[in-house]
């Protein structure tokens, strides 16, 4: 059955199309300027929007409310509460209050707080954030009413992802008027960064996901040997879309659809399995929540399917992992993208005194950058040729590095490279524009013509922690620009001359070659820039007192909240690290070793009964296997003796920080020692006698 995007797009939203038609007019003023300018709502405007929104769930079939947030577990939460008042000659109402709708009181003591509060303290409260609409989810338990809220501590520490975020965008906003102001724009009132996430993604066949405890309990295969067909051919990269996995995605997009989740773009990614979607660019809050409903809803409609969607940077060794290119670009309420360098940057002076901040920015937090990108998952990706280097550096294009360039050599008039055109020699085929300079996919942060792509994130991680992090260094080096040019008695002299002083500082930062070469490994290290190659070398920048001192001077995060934070990213990472070495432990004592153990078994008794049969026969290519599967049987049992010993040595230890660099250091290497035999093994012994799906079963038949 087709389906008129039109029509249901945003049907699930309590949009503010859907309070104009339902609020009266005042209490509709009242709460867009308060979710336009910030402020309060009345309580007696509470209870008018409370009532109006239950009324519309309830049409939709709606039995339940939650306050949905997103606690520092990097997932969302949500608790449920039916609409039903206590019950009165047995009869009960439905309702929805103003203060229901505003504030709630979750348990808050099992949720990570990084030493924020004492386990027995429970108390948290969450608060209505109303810039981000309220939505329903369809979901087995029942059509949910989900009101977007952020998550604080009983002593107001921020205990999510939502409230530092808010806290960011704040900070650009306010810096970005005080440039627009000295350029003379008067006319914008608000600064807000969009952002775009592309989401990359691998389905397999639910049957064979249960069949392989390691894909259930850690999201990826820590066993599994290459199939005979990868990416080599890249035969998958846009390739003709499998019709299961059509319908999938069909059904998906409808989905998100509902939610007015702006998903425009889906293919088949480099890996088997691995595919994309992508959405319209929208404000970077509600393109965080999104994200998240995207990925929680891409689960969920993989099993009608009977698929499992994995979400996991690396599920498979050998090929492609999976990331999310988080594109950014920061417009005024007006329409102007403070990124677009229009047809003359080299005469653009607004574009050039921004981008120089970005490069500033970049260059001074790189660090920063890099532990915003930081979780598990994606210690299989950045840096192994196949994903952005673990090096932060910029990359413009010829055309703008060019005029950064002469802007650097003091050159007399600056000149612009033409963009030019692109002559197929097919009569049939028009001559078409092209653009300025190529794309470059090795670069962490690159900039795509009006915005900059950070090509960092992981997969399965959220992206409010990048854009937190891009919001808030871009809005110190806008203050510092501000500071400087309020007090300049020539303002256009000061300008030029900033943006000559910042470029040629921090043009270290620009690179536009080959990011996976080891030549920019040694000539990065040349230009001093940090090369931080896990996130247990990251996670102490969280805390270095460069960014206490940034995130506190717009009242992003105090330190306790960094503190907290750098032991959760230190806590989830060993005990992600523990949950994956059990797994190993396990699959490798009841399924791996016992398997080869009965193939050895049994070409020993054949070897036996063939030889007993008939003396003469050659048995040396059985008697040669024999000794390779229980020379790899030996090296398996002793890595798997070695794993668990270490397992509990490191385990024993006390502080967070040094049990995740024990994890790093000792445990990573020990898996691997685990995974090598066990490997060899699979491709000795009996496929009917081995115990899970391969990984051409895993990628191929889906």
């Amino acid at each position: 059955m087709s389906v008129n995007i039109s029509e249901i797009f945003g049907t699930n939203v309590f949009s503010v199309s859907v309070m104009r038609e339902r609020l009266p007019k005042k209490v509709y003023n009242e709460v867009v300027e308060v979710m336009n300018h910030g402020g309060n709502i009345s309580m007696t405007t509470a209870d008018i929007v409370a009532n109006a929104m239950k009324d519309w769930a309830v049409e939709k079939g709606a039995t339940h409310y939650t306050h949905w947030f997103q606690p520092l577990t990097g997932v969302t939460a949500e608790k449920h509460d039916s609409f039903l008042t206590a019950p009165q000659d047995s009869k009960t109402l439905l309702q929805l209050t103003g203060k229901q709708l505003i504030m709630g009181e979750p348990d808050a003591s099992s949720f990570p707080s990084g030493g924020l509060r004492a386990t027995h303290y429970a108390r948290g409260y969450t608060a209505w954030d109303m810039t981000s609409p309220a939505f329903v989810k369809e979901m087995s338990c029942g059509t949910i009413l989900c009101i977007p809220t952020i998550f604080v501590s009983y002593n107001g520490e921020a205990l999510d992802k939502k409230t530092p975020l808010l806290r960011s965008m704040e900070a650009i906003n306010i810096q970005a008027l005080r440039v627009l102001r000295l350029f003379g724009n008067a006319q914008a009132e608000k600064v807000t960064p969009s952002v775009g996430p592309e989401q990359e993604y691998f389905l397999v066949d639910r049957e064979k996901y249960l069949k392989r405890r390691d894909l259930i309990y850690t999201g990826r295969t820590l066993f599994g040997a290459p199939a005979p067909k990868g990416q080599e051919l890249d035969d998958q990269y846009f390739g003709v879309i499998r019709e299961r996995v059509g319908a999938f995605m069909a059904d998906l997009n409808e989905e998100l659809w509902k939610l007015g989740i702006p998903a425009t773009t889906q293919h088949n990614e480099v890996a088997p399995a691995q595919h994309e979607l992508a959405p319209i660019y929208t404000a970077c809050n509600l393109a965080v929540d999104q994200n998240q409903l995207t990925m929680e809803t891409m689960k969920r409609v993989a099993t009608r399917h009977g698929l499992v969607c994995l979400l996991h940077e690396k599920p498979y060794a050998g090929v492609n992992g999976s990331g999310k290119h988080n594109n950014w670009s920061i417009s005024t309420d007006t329409g102007e993208n403070l990124l677009d360098p229009g047809d003359t940057p080299n005469e653009n002076l607004q574009f050039l005194l921004v981008l120089s901040c970005i490069l500033r920015a970049v260059d001074r937090h790189a660090e920063l950058l890099r532990c915003s990108a930081s979780c598990v998952g994606n210690e299989h990706r950045l840096g192994a040729q196949e994903a952005p280097p673990a090096i932060i550096s910029i990359f413009l294009g010829n055309q703008l590095e060019n005029v950064v360039e002469q802007i650097v050599s003091n050159a007399d008039s600056i000149q612009v490279l033409a963009a030019g055109k692109l002559d197929s020699g097919v009569a049939s085929v028009p001559v078409i524009k092209k653009d300025a300079t190529d794309r470059n996919r090795t670069s962490p942060f690159a900039f795509t013509g009006n915005k900059f792509e950070f090509r960092m994130v992981g997969s399965s991680d959220t992206i409010a922690d990048a854009n937190i992090t891009l919001n808030a260094i871009v809005a110190e080096s806008l203050c510092d620009a501000a500071d400087i040019l309020e007090k300049a008695e020539d303002f256009n002299a000061a300008c030029t001359k900033l943006i000559h002083d910042w470029m040629t500082r921090h043009h270290r930062i620009i690179f536009n070659g080959n990011g996976y070469s080891d030549q920019w490994v040694a000539e990065a290290a040349r230009r001093g820039l940090p090369n931080l190659h896990s996130l247990v070398d990251a996670v102490p920048y969280l805390v270095a007192d460069k960014t206490v001192e940034l995130y506190g001077k717009f009242g992003i995060y105090t330190k306790s909240e960094l503190e907290a934070r750098a032991e959760i990213m230190y806590e989830t990472y060993a005990k992600v690290l523990r949950i994956e070495a059990k797994t190993m432990i396990h699959m490798a004592a009841k399924h791996y070793i016992p398997a080869a153990i009965t193939y050895a078994t049994r070409l020993g008794q054949s070897i036996s009964a063939v030889a007993g049969a008939c003396p003469e026969a050659d048995l040396s290519v059985q008697k040669e296997l024999l000794v390779k599967v229980s020379a790899q049987l030996s090296m398996a049992n002793g890595a798997l003796e070695a794993l668990k010993v270490l397992s509990g040595r490191v385990d024993a230890m006390d502080d967070m920080a040094e049990m995740a660099r024990a994890y790093h250091d000792q445990i990573v290497p020990a898996m691997k020692a685990l995974r090598v035999p066990v490997d060899e093994l699979e491709l000795l012994v009996d496929k009917d006698i081995w115990p899970v799906p391969t990984y051409g079963d895993l990628m191929f038949e889906v």
